[in-house]
Formats: structure tokens, sequence, C-alpha cells
């Protein structure tokens, strides 16, 4: 008997989405490694642990492919591309990157819609909301790094920003949560 219960195009997508976790972790760590080398011991440390993240979520889709009965194919993660040119090209990429997860992620929450998928529509209700959260964390950064001087930060700022970037917390506060006692 078959205890797959995902269509072939969905298993392929999620398979496709591991790969995908996978490489953006190896971005993270490739640009943690970066910022290292420069003396951003913080900005490091921060990507590190993102690395780790994007790790996890890779984990996540290998999970439930394997739960749902379906085959799990791994597939060679592309190289990370070229090192930044300075801090604010480095979270410039980290944006673009999880730009390009949400959309991969809306592709696998419409595919899920039209094969009305619902156990998988639900399983990826999550990482919609990671990805704004991945996405607003970004975006905060790079309005840090724009008051700091954008490419053209100095030390001293950059300095701030290393280890400001050392303590920040991994999630990033969202509209859905706020209220009028926490704004």
């Amino acid at each position: 008997m078959n205890h797959n219960r995902l269509s072939s195009r969905m298993a392929e997508g999620l398979n496709s989405q591991i790969t995908r976790e996978a490489h953006a972790s190896q971005i993270y760590l490739s640009y943690a490694s970066w910022a290292d080398a420069q003396g951003y011991k913080g900005i490091a440390n921060f990507l590190f642990r993102h690395a780790q993240e994007e790790r996890n979520h890779m984990m996540k889709f290998l999970e439930y492919i394997l739960e749902r009965g379906a085959e799990v194919k791994i597939e060679p993660i592309p190289g990370p591309g070229d090192n930044p040119k300075n801090v604010n090209n480095c979270f410039e990429k980290v944006f673009e990157q999880e730009v390009g997860n949400t959309e991969s992620i809306y592709k696998l929450v419409r595919l899920s819609f039209d094969e009305q998928d619902w156990a998988t529509w639900n399983f990826l209700q999550w990482f919609v909301k990671e990805q704004v959260e991945e996405e607003t964390l970004a975006l905060d950064l790079l309005d840090k790094i724009k008051i700091a001087g954008g490419p053209d930060a100095k030390n001293d700022a950059l300095y701030t920003l290393d280890r400001d970037l050392e303590k920040m917390p991994d999630e990033a506060k969202l509209a859905q949560d706020a209220t009028t006692d926490n704004p």
C-alpha cells in the first residue's frame, strides 16, 4: 500500500525547498565567515546563528516530507556566491536572499491551496510567518546600517552596530503581534 500523501509536484517543491534552506544556511555561513575575518565578531555571531536557523528550517521540511510518506531527495547545494563588499552590502544580500525564500514559500502555499492539500497548507503557515519575521529583521538591520552611514559607514558606527548585533535577539517584532499595550 502506498502511504505517500503528497502529490509528485508537492513532493518535488518541498524537496526543492530543502535545498533552498540548505543554500540559505551556506550563504549565512559564508557571510558570517567574511564578517569574522573583517573583525566584526558580533555580526559574525548573528549570521552564524541564522545559518543554524536555516538548517533547522531545512530539517522541518525534511521531516515533513518523511511524515507524509514521500521520498526525500537531497540535491547539491549551490555555492554562496561572492563575499559582501561591506556591511551594508552584506545585509542587502541577506535581504535579497530572504525575499527569494519568501517567494519560494509562497509558491508552495499556492500549490498546496490549488491541490487542496490542507495538511501542507497548514504546515507552510509557520514558514509564512517566519519569512515575515526574517524580512522584517533584515529591513530593520538595513535601517540601522543606513543611519550608521550605509556603504560609507565609519568604523565607530560599525563598531557600535557590531556590538549591538552580538546581543540582538534573532526574532523581529511583528505588526500582527502589536496591541495598544504592546505597540
